[in-house]
């Protein structure tokens, strides 16, 4: 979930056997269980340890995504034929970073978002299990870049958990705009109350103001995020949030500092919630995330198509 989200429940910081798990697990790039419970792990973290984090997904990934891509017709078959996003640059943006656990002061500075002063960025949340948003936003981007790239795109990812936190939410928006993306992608997980089920993208809002202008991307942005709710939808089977954007998918908000300093087009998909049993179940289940990845490639893909 972003940073300065309505609904913020991010994880405590006051235990320190689970920020030493996290942090053991944050440090390698990988998914982050909880670790609290002693030697014992969660279903969840097992199943996750069994994947490449750096990857993002088992061995030999690569290659059956492209095989997969082709049988879709996502990418033309034969040789000498133009990849379909060949020349398109997509800069995906993985929410929140495993090592902000470590590094709260520095989080918790503020920065200008062009309207006025919000935190550089937060731990994000978890599920009950204490899968963390960092991990599985780090997780799906990977399969995400893999995606993209079988479709010939540059991607570009705004962090690898190659830094100590962060990028700060302003920076985020900055490396979007510098890499001139065609389309930018925030990657979280929402926060909210158990029964409050199912994905949303958020839309910038008209905002003028500071350093924040979204004039000339309110249009794309909204287009984008529309492609997304159809193939989001169609690729995990979840339906749209029950609880936010009265069944459409999509949220508006003027609030985040990613969506206000972005000059290129740029949404933010909320893949479910987190807090809920039935949601999370798919956040920790592998063969899902990459069901979440496909949906959100082939909504990128519709829209740069046009």
């Amino acid at each position: 979930m972003p940073n300065d989200h309505r609904n913020l429940r991010a994880l405590p910081l006051a235990l320190p056997l689970a920020l030493a798990a996290v942090a053991a697990l944050a440090g390698c790039g990988g998914p982050a269980g909880t670790a609290a419970q002693g030697p014992s792990r969660t279903a969840e973290a097992q199943a996750d340890a069994q994947a490449d984090p750096r990857a993002g997904a088992p061995a030999g990934a690569d290659a059956r995504t492209q095989a997969a891509a082709r049988e879709s017709g996502a990418i033309p078959a034969g040789p000498g034929r133009k990849l379909p996003l060949a020349g398109k640059t997509i800069v995906i943006d993985p929410g929140h970073n495993p090592g902000n656990f470590r590094h709260t002061a520095e989080i918790n500075k503020k920065v200008n978002i062009g309207t006025n002063r919000k935190e550089c960025d937060t731990t994000g949340t978890s599920t009950n299990a204490g899968y963390t948003e960092a991990a599985f936003t780090l997780d799906v981007s990977h399969r995400l870049r893999d995606l993209l790239k079988a479709r010939g795109a540059k991607v570009v990812l705004v962090h690898d958990a190659d830094r100590p936190y962060g990028p700060c939410i302003d920076e985020r928006a900055r490396i979007g705009n510098a890499a001139k993306a065609d389309a930018v992608v925030s990657v979280h997980g929402d926060g909210s109350a158990s029964g409050n089920r199912g994905f949303h993208v958020i839309l910038p809002a008209l905002v003028q103001g500071g350093g924040a202008d979204t004039t000339k991307i309110v249009g794309p942005s909204r287009a984008l995020g529309e492609k997304l709710v159809a193939s989001f939808g169609r690729a995990t089977g979840s339906a749209p949030a029950n609880y936010i954007g009265s069944g459409t998918g999509l949220d508006v908000r003027k609030d985040l500092g990613g969506l206000n300093l972005s000059t290129v087009p740029k949404v933010f998909i909320e893949c479910g919630n987190m807090r809920d049993p039935k949601d999370a179940k798919l956040f920790t289940d592998a063969g899902w995330r990459q069901k979440a990845a496909q949906g959100i490639a082939d909504g990128i893909g519709a829209y740069l198509k046009g």
